[in-house]
């Protein structure tokens, strides 16, 4: 049983290397750019007795229907292009980052009718491609490559799935990085493509085979108007059921919720094929309701099994009526109870309790729960039988950072991926009866995965609350060095190790990379979450801040070396503490950033935020949101580290207009003369479908950037 998550924003972790040159030039020496003139508008609005300022409101409106807002775009990105063209470091990044990336990457693979689909990328594809092999380790074909479905290669193969029976296989394209999916069907006996064609899936494909491959279960927005495909709020989201052969104008609705427009729903079905869990949730928040239909009976009637929207109800697998499932009622690091479906009241029965780790997912294979948890951050993979007896521990190949353990729960095979800091991911084939991890696929990179160490330090935030980080150098980097923090902090999303080529090149020069594990997300469970949202966010900015400021204590950067960067959530994060301590940081790289935060629930996703940032309607939440707003909090008189904010014509996950007008406020600013720029990606969205061409270019541009004012000096290697 596969669970689709909650709606969140979503950071692309396409991380950039660096570039060095000679050390930062005075403000005496440096020569002022020239920013585009942009226009201001007397737009000022009352809110519980404060009057907002919002003078770039213009640039809100969609570049692709707005000339005024599209040349505005382009004169930016000439004066950053300009720019970025003036560092040295620029074409010794971009061409190390493309040697770092030229490796095989393959996906776990999906098993489906004795047959083992995977994700692969040559190296430098743009895309990656969908294969299949008739055996474990027999020759794999190529069954969808994206490759050639557009010239700039920004259309991507999203998610996909077989049938049951391994006859045919559904996929959605993504065009341009926008969140939109059309879903697909293909024939796997032929390789030929159906006329089944279904749009306006959106955050995910959300689609689950009928047992008998008669057809599959999916879910969809209504369609948005013609001008605002990219900007329409997300509401009245519904379940179908997509005969094979159909049009989708058939489709059978399944579940929906006229009467409250702003619940999401995503459908599974059971191994068994017998029942359809209905998870329901209405923001970000883990609060989910959940409605079982017993597929047996033709009327498809929805039974009310979590009626409220109180605690996160993750399924994971049933026996009969008998349902497993994750979750924190009664247990905020998460807990394993069974319920009964048949029972009169449906009470739930503890199977594995709660533990001092953090429950991240849970799976049911080979008979087996297989339960991954997370240890200061770090993955530890942990067996039990379905009454809950501990059944021992999945041996790891290291601290990093483990993921995958899916498929049918009466087969023993099970494959997982495994990942960290210096080492790329490797796909691991696990023999659940034997306990056995053998290796099915290992990446060759061009370094030396034992040149770098990783550590994990704990600080001291401003509240005495003790935070993890990790801090990854080359062997022989020693004393302050150009460092580079990133973090997220928010949406009880948990942030571990993983590997990124680009931050490798950043490494090897001699900067030192720092994920600092921050309050907001969920690596210690709902605590940490609540104690980073909402009134509590400004505990996010003061960890980020201590974090920096530790690193500097303590020796392993110095003052004016000291580089952030954060994307959706964290682009926040960064414009944030640059407001509250420009002083601290010698360059910021704010990504699709939330940056206003009293318009952030007006557009596509935004207003499943308010679970995490408030309401801006509401006196208190405003409050707490105007405080730290980073559009609304730019002062001037002091001067700002220098700034490359980024971002894509096409997100519509975080809209363009949050960094747009925070670019525009900074450029308008007396903060130092300094660059403030924002790159502006075209046919590329909030992150994921981005391909690798652009994700070289942008991470070059970010750390050559970086690297400028951060001093750190970039050699041909």
């Amino acid at each position: 049983m596969r669970r689709v998550s909650t709606l969140i924003p979503l950071l692309l972790v396409t991380t950039s290397p660096a570039i060095a040159q000679t050390a930062p030039e005075t403000n005496a020496s440096m020569p002022k750019i020239a920013y585009p003139q942009t226009r201001r508008v007397d737009v000022v609005e009352e809110q519980f007795g404060v009057k907002v300022a919002d003078p770039y409101r213009w640039l809100e409106n969609d570049v692709r229907n707005d000339k005024e807002v599209a040349d505005w775009v382009a004169a930016e990105n000439r004066v950053t292009d300009a720019y970025l063209a003036t560092l040295p470091g620029r074409n010794l990044f971009a061409g190390r980052i493309k040697q770092l990336f030229d490796y095989e990457r393959f996906g776990a693979p999906t098993k489906k009718g004795g047959r083992y689909f995977y994700m692969h990328n040559s190296g430098l594809q743009n895309q990656a491609v969908l294969w299949v092999r008739d055996t474990i380790d027999g020759p794999g074909r190529i069954l969808i490559d994206p490759n050639g479905w557009s010239k700039d290669g920004a259309t991507a193969l999203a998610e996909w799935l077989p049938s049951d029976d391994g006859k045919h296989l559904i996929y959605s394209i993504q065009d341009g990085g926008t969140d939109w999916r059309t879903i697909k069907v293909i024939d796997l006996a032929t390789g030929k493509e159906m006329s089944d064609e279904v749009s306006w899936a959106k955050y995910t494909m959300g689609a689950s085979w009928a047992k008998d491959g008669s057809g599959f279960f999916y879910s969809r927005y209504p369609e948005p108007p013609a001008d605002a495909k990219y900007t329409a709020l997300s509401d009245n989201h519904r379940v179908y059921f997509h005969k094979l052969g159909t049009p989708q104008s058939e489709d059978r609705l399944v579940y929906a919720t006229p009467d409250k427009p702003k619940l999401g729903h995503y459908a599974g079905i059971t191994d068994d094929g017998r029942y359809l869990v209905i998870s329901t949730s209405e923001g970000t928040d883990n609060k989910n309701m959940v409605h079982i239909i017993d597929l047996s009976d033709p009327a498809w009637k929805p039974k009310a099994i979590i009626p409220e929207l109180k605690n996160d109800w993750s399924a994971i697998g049933n026996e009969g009526s008998v349902f497993y499932f994750s979750t924190d009622a009664g247990a905020p690091r998460q807990r394993v109870v069974s319920i009964d479906i048949a029972s009169a009241d449906l009470a739930p029965k503890e199977i594995v309790p709660e533990s001092p780790a953090t429950l991240g997912s849970a799976t049911i294979v080979g008979g087996r729960l297989v339960l991954s948890y997370l240890v200061d951050a770090k993955t530890e993979v942990r067996r039990y039988t379905l009454a809950g007896k501990a059944d021992g521990i999945v041996k790891l190949p290291g601290i990093g950072t483990a993921s995958g353990f899916g498929g049918d729960q009466k087969d023993p095979e099970t494959f997982f991926s495994f990942t960290s800091f210096n080492a790329p991911t490797t796909v691991y084939r696990y023999d659940v009866a034997t306990g056995k991890a053998t290796v099915w696929a290992q990446p060759k990179v061009a370094f030396n995965p034992a040149d770098y160490k990783v550590e994990q330090r704990f600080f001291t935030s401003k509240d005495g609350t003790k935070v993890p980080m990790f801090v990854v150098r080359h062997k022989n980097t020693t004393g302050p060095a150009p460092t580079l923090l990133w973090a997220y902090g928010g949406f009880n999303i948990s942030y571990t190790p993983s590997f990124s080529a680009s931050r490798v090149a950043w490494m090897e020069q001699g900067g030192v990379f720092v994920l600092a594990n921050i309050r907001g997300g969920g690596e210690y469970g709902k605590a940490w979450h609540d104690g980073g949202r909402l009134q509590n966010k400004q505990n996010v900015f003061d960890d980020f801040i201590g974090a920096g400021e530790y690193l500097i204590r303590e020796g392993i950067t110095g003052k004016d070396q000291l580089a952030i960067q954060g994307g959706s959530n964290g682009g926040l994060l960064v414009g944030a503490v640059v407001n509250q301590r420009p002083d601290l940081f010698a360059a910021a790289l704010p990504a699709v950033g939330v940056m206003d935060m009293l318009r952030f629930d007006r557009w596509t996703a935004g207003r499943y935020w308010v679970d995490d940032y408030g309401y801006p309607n509401k006196e208190a939440d405003f409050r707490t949101l105007w405080s730290y707003s980073p559009y609304h909090n730019i002062k001037g008189g002091r001067n700002y580290p220098a700034i490359l904010a980024t971002t894509a014509d096409t997100d519509d996950r975080v809209v363009p207009g949050h960094t747009f007008k925070y670019t525009a406020a900074l450029q308008a600013a007396d903060i130092g003369d300094k660059p403030h720029l924002v790159r502006i990606e075209t046919r590329a969205g909030h992150g994921s479908g981005k391909p690798t061409d652009k994700i070289i270019e942008e991470a070059s541009d970010l750390y050559a950037f970086a690297a400028r004012w951060t001093g750190l000096e970039v050699k041909k290697r």
